[in-house]
């Protein structure tokens, strides 16, 4: 059987004033794709420059990790501060785990 991989993710902006939840089943791909996007004003992670990854999880289910992502959604500000600092205890930008970082343009 084919193993799967889904993640949630959260992610902030350089001064991490603000959060961002997500979900993909290619974090790479999202991060990139959240990178490039910095400067198109139509989307949140664009307007307020969330593209540093601070948290991750992986699930075997998209259906996992969907209703991950809305019960992550769902908290207060708190509480997500509280699930980041278990795993990333100084915020540090887990990026360059993922990818390449900063990303090149490949066009």
């Amino acid at each position: 059987m084919r193993q799967y991989n889904f993640y949630t993710y959260i992610l902030t902006n350089y001064t991490k004033k603000v959060l961002y939840t997500g979900v993909t089943n290619d974090l790479d791909r999202r991060l990139y794709e959240h990178y490039f996007g910095k400067d198109q004003a139509d989307s949140f992670t664009a307007k307020y420059k969330c593209f540093y990854l601070v948290y991750y999880e992986r699930h075997q289910y998209v259906n996992y990790a969907i209703e991950r992502e809305k019960e992550i959604k769902g908290w207060v500000r708190a509480k997500k501060i509280k699930l980041i600092e278990q795993e990333n205890p100084n915020w540090t930008f887990l990026n360059s785990e993922i990818m390449e970082w900063p990303p090149v343009f490949t066009g």
